[in-house]
C-alpha cells in the first residue's frame, strides 16, 4: 500500500499543477463533427490533415487489403512477415520521394515514434559519433538520441549559427544533424536549405522528421523536401502515415545504403511485428490521392483555412505565433488559464487541445488548433467566434 500511495501523491502534485491528463471517447469516425463522450462536437485537435481517414476510397482499400492478407502479419518483417502490400507500399513511397533522394529507398514501420528511434539508434551506433539535436524536437527524436551511443549536443530553436559552430568543432567520425520540419506545438517551419548546405559542408546527415509536412507541403505533397525544393544523399527523411495520409504507420526513405544499414542494425526494426499488411494496403490508395489532382485541392482547401483562421482570429492578450502550417498555436500562459478556456469551448461545442509542460516550457501552455482539409469555412469562423469571445470576456472578468 505504501508503494501505490507514493504514486498517489504523484497524480495529487499533477492535478494541483493543472497537469493532469484526460482521455474522451471518440464513437465516431475521424472528423470534424464527432461524438464525443456521447455528445456531439466539431474538434479542431486531430492530425488527419488531409480528411483521408474516413475517405471511402481509403475504407474501400482497408477492407480490401483485410480480405487479401487477413488482419495481421504474424511476424516480424525479417522472419516472415513482411508481405506483398508492406513491399509495394515501400516501393511506391521510393518512387514518390525519388525526386528528393539519391538512390532511393523506403522502410515502412509501426509508428513515427519507432522509426525515429530506429534512424537515430542506427547512425548514431557507433560511441564516436555526434548527434546535433534541436531544442524543440519531437519527443521521439529526443529518446532516440538518448538511445544512439553517439554523444548528443542540443542547438537552439533554428540557430543557424549556434549549429554551424558545432558542426566546426565535431571531429565525431559521424555526425547527424536532427530536426522536425514542421514544429509541432508551434507550426513553424525548420531552416532547412540552409541546414542542408551546412551538412553538405561539414560531411554531416541531415535527419528531418517530417510527420507534419509529408501529404501537406509541396504540389504534389511531397512534403518538406517538395516544399524546399530540397535534393541530396545527405537526407534522412521520416514520414508518418496515420495524420495526412488517414491511416497508420510511418517510413523512412533516404539512400539505399541508409535503409540496409537500418535492415541490419535498427532494434525497433528488427525486434517487432509488423504492421497488419491491410494497412499498407490502404495506404497505397491513400498515396493515390495525396498525389492526385483530389490531393492538390485538399492542400489548396486547407491553406485557404489557415488564411481564414489568420483574418478571424483577433486576440489581444493571447499570443499567435506566426504559423503557415495546420498546426494554429494560441499561447495562454498559465496551465490553470488553458485548461479553463479549453473548458469554455467544450461547453460550446468546440473540442480543441490544451498542452502543457512538459510538452511545451513553462508558463507557454496553448491551445493548440489543428486544422483539416475536411473542415469547412464556416467551421471555422465558429471556432475564431467563440474565442475571440471567451478572450473578451475573461479580461471583462479580471
Amino acid at each position: 500500500m505504501d508503494l501505490i500511495a507514493s504514486l498517489d501523491r504523484k497524480l495529487t502534485a499533477l492535478d494541483e499543477q493543472s497537469l493532469t491528463r484526460r482521455r474522451r471517447v471518440v464513437d465516431t469516425p475521424s472528423a470534424p463533427r464527432l461524438v464525443v463522450d456521447g455528445r456531439p462536437m466539431l474538434a479542431f485537435c486531430s492530425n488527419d490533415y488531409l480528411g483521408l481517414a474516413a475517405h471511402p476510397l481509403v475504407i474501400e482499400a482497408l477492407r480490401e487489403g483485410a480480405s487479401l492478407y487477413g488482419a495481421g502479419s504474424g511476424a516480424s518483417h525479417l522472419v516472415s512477415g513482411h508481405g506483398r502490400a508492406h513491399e509495394l507500399l515501400e516501393e511506391r513511397l521510393a518512387a514518390f520521394l525519388g525526386p528528393h533522394l539519391e538512390s532511393a529507398r523506403a522502410l515502412s514501420f509501426c509508428t513515427g515514434y519507432m522509426a525515429n528511434l530506429a534512424m537515430l539508434t542506427a547512425l548514431g551506433a557507433d560511441a564516436d559519433a555526434e548527434i546535433f539535436s534541436e531544442s524543440l524536437n519531437h519527443a521521439s527524436l529526443i529518446d532516440g538520441a538518448r538511445l544512439a551511443r553517439a554523444s548528443v549536443k542540443v542547438y537552439p530553436h533554428a540557430d543557424l549559427d549556434a549549429l554551424a559552430a558545432l558542426l566546426e568543432a565535431s571531429n565525431a567520425s559521424a555526425k547527424v544533424v536532427v530536426t522536425d520540419s514542421v514544429f509541432s506545438m508551434d507550426g513553424d517551419l525548420a531552416p532547412l536549405p540552409q541546414m542542408l548546405a551546412l551538412c553538405e559542408k561539414h560531411g554531416a546527415w541531415l535527419v528531418i522528421d517530417d510527420a507534419h509536412g509529408f501529404g501537406t507541403l509541396g504540389p504534389h505533397g511531397r512534403g518538406a523536401l517538395e516544399h524546399f525544393d530540397l535534393r541530396s544523399s545527405n537526407l534522412v527523411y521520416m514520414g508518418t502515415l496515420g495524420k495526412a495520409a488517414g491511416v497508420g504507420g510511418a517510413f523512412v526513405a533516404a539512400h539505399a545504403s541508409v535503409i540496409e544499414l537500418m535492415i541490419q542494425r535498427a532494434r525497433p526494426y528488427i525486434f517487432t511485428t509488423a504492421a497488419p499488411p491491410a494497412l499498407a494496403h490502404a495506404l497505397l490508395a491513400s498515396l493515390d490521392i495525396i498525389g492526385g489532382d483530389e490531393g492538390a485541392q485538399r492542400r489548396a482547401h486547407l491553406q485557404a483555412l489557415i488564411a481564414h483562421l489568420d483574418g478571424e482570429l483577433t486576440p489581444s492578450r493571447w499570443q499567435r505565433p506566426v504559423s503557415t502550417t495546420a498546426i494554429q498555436p494560441v499561447i495562454i500562459g498559465s496551465n490553470a488559464e488553458a485548461m479553463r478556456v479549453g473548458a469554455g469551448l467544450y461547453r460550446r461545442g468546440l473540442w480543441v487541445a490544451a498542452i502543457r509542460p512538459p510538452t511545451v516550457p513553462v508558463d507557454t501552455a496553448r491551445l493548440r488548433i489543428t486544422l483539416s482539409a475536411a473542415h469547412t469555412h464556416e467551421e471555422v469562423t465558429q471556432l475564431a467566434t467563440a474565442l475571440n469571445e471567451l478572450e473578451r470576456t475573461w479580461d471583462e472578468s479580471q
